[in-house]
């Protein structure tokens, strides 16, 4: 079973990540969080296998978050989640210990196979900015 931890400061967002990853049977959300800090203290109490993190998120962001987690928690591997497809966002991500990073406007397939990817210590990019990424790998 994949626990996962949703950390994304737009409800409407964490309800349909939540909602398609809980129609994979594989698949469990154990928490979820409205802000960096808040789902660095999720990932602590509640020891997921997954974290899929937005980037851009109040009070601490989501690249700041991994790197906390990581710290905390290093055998929960990150798989970001954001609208920017700039060089500095992906290469800050990859640094700070996210194994994944895919667009919000991906299909539900794609975010299953990314979560499932992930989850196993593989990396795993959206179509739109895999090339980009091989640059920080």
């Amino acid at each position: 079973m994949i626990n996962v931890l949703i950390a994304d400061d737009h409800g409407i967002v964490r309800v349909v990540l939540r909602q398609i990853l809980e129609k994979a049977a594989d698949m469990h959300i154990v928490a979820t969080a409205t802000n960096g800090k808040e789902a660095v203290n999720e990932a602590v109490a509640h020891c997921p296998n997954m974290a899929v993190m937005d980037v851009s998120m109040p009070t601490l962001d989501g690249i700041e978050a991994t790197k906390q987690i990581h710290l905390k928690c290093p055998k929960i591997n990150v798989l970001m989640v954001s609208t920017y497809d700039t060089p500095h966002h992906i290469r800050r991500s990859l640094e700070a210990g996210a194994l994944g990073y895919i667009l919000k406007d991906v299909i539900s397939k794609d975010l299953i196979t990314a979560v499932r990817t992930v989850s196993q210590g593989n990396r795993y990019f959206s179509k739109q900015i895999a090339d980009l990424a091989q640059l920080y790998v």
